[in-house]
């Protein structure tokens, strides 16, 4: 009977090798986890008396061949998606409350994924926990796809010894933020399409139609009035037909909002771009009001996960302030992070910042003097989820008249410059008769 070679890690995630006979390799997996043992992919092999050594070394240059291949291949560009970061965390919080060792239940995460850059990197992972290395210490050098908030929860999650309590805390947190970006995204698709459909149309007016009318015009030799004469010209630059003209007007009107995006980047690389933005955001009226929301909402949620999970407060504030997205509130944070290292308060800090509604404040005041400050920031951070959708939907009732009554005159002023002529065009043939 064959004897196979095979490593495998029992019920508390420690790594064994050993050999067993059986029939064929399905027959000999059966048999190792009658055994109480988990066999790590790929390691069932069979052993043959002709060539055994050459095939052990194969088998282990094989493994640091792709150990390397894996870290080689993560290039420091991109990232992984929301979705596949919650949808993992969710799944290995599944296998860690069913009781599955640590490195197999990566192993079997990493398994299902596809071909692409977060297979590579549980790869990494799986390998690394398999050396030895704390999970939380191997996801730090992955960095795109583990951020400081991930690996410090798993830190305190493994210190603690409730690293399913943790996962499950993250995997919550992350859906939660999910569905939030979904609420506003999908908030944002429909007028979104509806200007884009209205600046092409436009667009195509200006480029294909009032050339037509202005021959019309040219061959009745009409005097046309001054907002005919301005449509005209503002097509000609569409169709790049001023003189001097390089670039037709049409290509910078459709690239305007990669332009626009690009030169916004830009002026947000340097600190004080950054700042100059964020606080001009929070400033535009309904606009800077659901800002506000959502950064009240995703600071408090961070900041009331990381407590609940026992990171010390101090480091939970810097990692809360790193993660806000918003100058203003990393500000905030940061002079909340200097008064509780000076033995002050919480609260007073951040009611000198304004940044925050009173009822946020006085919600962590109670929160700090009760000694449940997680609960009440989970609190906060919920109401103001709820607070989020209203501000949607109020922002997208001021859109819609508004980009009606926006279309309504550009399409009246197209009109009414094209009629203009007609007008006095009709009164010279009828003078003439």
């Amino acid at each position: 009977m064959p004897i196979y070679q095979y490593k495998a890690v029992d019920a508390t995630g420690k790594e064994q090798s050993d050999t067993i006979e059986a029939g064929s390799e399905k027959e000999a997996g059966k048999r190792i986890r009658e055994k109480g043992l988990f066999p790590m992919q790929g390691t069932i092999r069979e052993q043959k008396v002709k060539g055994r050594g050459k095939k052990a070394d194969d088998g282990s240059g094989k493994k640091k061949k792709k150990k390397g291949r894996g870290i080689s291949l993560d290039l420091p560009i991109g990232g992984v998606s929301l979705k596949k970061m919650t949808l993992f965390t969710r799944q290995l919080s599944t296998l860690q409350d069913a009781g599955l060792p640590l490195l197999r239940s990566l192993q079997i995460l990493e398994s299902q994924q596809k071909g692409g850059r977060f297979k590579r990197i549980l790869k990494g992972v799986s390998e690394e926990v398999e050396q030895g290395t704390t999970l939380s210490d191997a996801m730090t050098k992955y960095p795109r796809a583990f951020d400081r908030l991930y690996c410090k929860m798993v830190a305190a999650g493994e210190i603690g010894g409730v690293l399913d309590i943790i996962l499950q805390r993250l995997a919550e947190f992350m859906e939660k933020g999910q569905r939030l970006r979904r609420r506003i995204k999908g908030a944002l698709i429909y007028p979104s399409v509806v200007i884009t459909i209205a600046v092409l149309i436009v667009t195509g007016i200006m480029y294909f139609v009032i050339p037509k009318f202005q021959e019309i015009f040219n061959d009745f030799d009409v005097k046309l009035p001054g907002l005919t004469l301005w449509l005209i010209d503002a097509s000609r630059w569409i169709a790049g037909q001023q003189e001097g003209q390089d670039i037709p007007g049409a290509i910078w009107v459709v690239f305007s909002p990669v332009i626009l995006f690009g030169l916004y980047k830009l002026i947000r690389i340097p600190r004080a771009g950054r700042a100059a933005t964020d606080w001009m955001f929070l400033k535009i009226p309904v606009v800077g009001q659901l800002i506000k929301k959502t950064a009240v909402a995703r600071f408090t949620r961070t900041l009331g996960t990381l407590i609940a999970a026992g990171v010390p407060i101090l480091e939970a504030i810097t990692i809360t302030k790193e993660t806000s997205g918003n100058w203003v509130f990393e500000r905030a944070l940061g002079n909340v992070h200097d008064s509780i290292r000076e033995g002050e308060t919480f609260a007073d800090p951040l009611r000198d910042s304004k940044v925050c509604d009173a009822i946020v404040v006085n919600m962590i005041q109670v929160g700090e003097e009760t000694g449940d400050l997680d609960v009440m920031l989970m609190k906060i951070a919920d109401n103001y989820d709820e607070e989020v959708d209203v501000a949607v939907q109020s922002l997208l009732s001021l859109l819609e008249p508004f980009m009606v009554v926006i279309l309504g005159g550009i399409v009246g002023t197209i009109v009414l410059a094209l009629f203009l002529p007609l007008v006095s065009m009709i009164e010279s043939v009828s003078g003439q008769k």
